[in-house]
């Protein structure tokens, strides 16, 4: 009797040294990087020439799930992205408004972030990758091998619930969001939606997408147009929303319907919370001398009064 009891207590020990040394495991001071995008050249008539912008809403949106946020620049060289992808523990591509063919660009920096991020995924090296609006359209556009696989359509200032799949369910992205939240963005207007390119399933699957993208929601723009709404890889931490939930908590543009109230802002957080956690299965260590490139070095701007954004970050190199 006493040596089964005392099995059984070593057994309790182990699976306790167990748990603790998995959360250990975790990086508990996840540090994400931003991409940087072209500043358009009506921005640019209103606060000058800068190289590039971050809208202060997707820093804002990390550091409230408890990330840091490190900006990263376009146009610079593969060395430059490398060094910065072995220092941090994922990367969020920001909607916005530029163009893929643009030279050294956002597109162009892209590229070169999501090959580095699948090369560390098939190394067993776990780096989550982000991407909102026109970064759901890079992350596509960049699977499918850079070919324009986009339809026009129109879901500008549109609010929507989405209409999950019905194995939604089984996604990382969706599997442990609570009854509450599924039920809010399933019957809510709480999506907010700023788009006028749209990916469809069809297009998916023609352009090799589906086998290893699922698509877990969809929704119909003003004109009934249905598009893909969520999205996440099959085989590597990639994840993409075509809606904007950032803008919940840290817009406020008064002619845009973006909602403000508890159960949106419940489901922005869920969205932060996630891609947080996933960068804290990184174990890639931010350097204490590195703290020089953190967003806290750059100062925001106030552009809510001449633009669509509160606020945006400059970047001149």
């Amino acid at each position: 009797m006493a040596r089964a009891l005392c099995a059984v207590l070593l057994v309790c020990v182990a699976a306790a040294s167990a748990a603790t040394l998995h959360a250990r495991a975790l990086n508990n001071r996840p540090v994400i990087g931003v991409l940087s995008q072209e500043v358009s050249p009506t921005v640019a008539g209103i606060y000058g020439n800068h190289s590039s912008y971050i809208a202060a809403s997707y820093v804002k949106f990390l550091e409230g799930a408890g990330a840091r946020v490190v900006p990263i620049m376009i146009a610079q060289n593969s060395s430059y992205y490398k060094d910065v992808v072995s220092r941090i523990n994922g990367v969020l591509f920001p909607g916005g408004a530029t163009y893929f063919d643009n030279q050294q660009g956002y597109a162009d920096a892209g590229a070169i972030l999501f090959s580095l991020a699948e090369q560390l995924n098939a190394r067993g090296d776990y780096f989550p990758l982000w991407g909102t609006c026109l970064g759901f359209e890079l992350i596509t556009y960049l699977a499918a091998g850079r070919r324009e696989h986009r339809a026009w359509c129109d879901s500008e200032n549109e609010m929507l619930p989405l209409d999950f799949k019905p194995d939604f369910a089984e996604s990382r992205l969706f599997k442990s969001a609570s009854k509450e939240v599924i039920k809010i963005l399933s019957t809510e207007n709480v999506t907010p939606n700023f788009h006028h390119w749209c990916i469809t399933e069809k297009n998916m699957t023609k352009f090799g997408l589906s086998e290893d993208w699922r698509v877990m929601s969809t929704n119909k723009d003003s004109d009934g147009f249905e598009f893909v709404s969520t999205i996440e890889s099959r085989s590597r931490p990639f994840y993409a929303t075509m809606f904007h939930p950032e803008k919940i908590g840290y817009e406020w543009k008064e002619k845009h319907r973006t909602p403000h109230d508890a159960h949106a802002v419940l489901t922005m957080q869920y969205f932060a919370d996630f891609f947080v956690n996933e960068a804290r299965k990184s174990s890639h260590k931010f350097s204490p001398n590195g703290e020089i490139e953190l967003i806290y070095q750059y100062q925001p701007t106030y552009t809510g009064n001449r633009t669509i954004y509160q606020q945006l970050y400059f970047f001149n190199y």
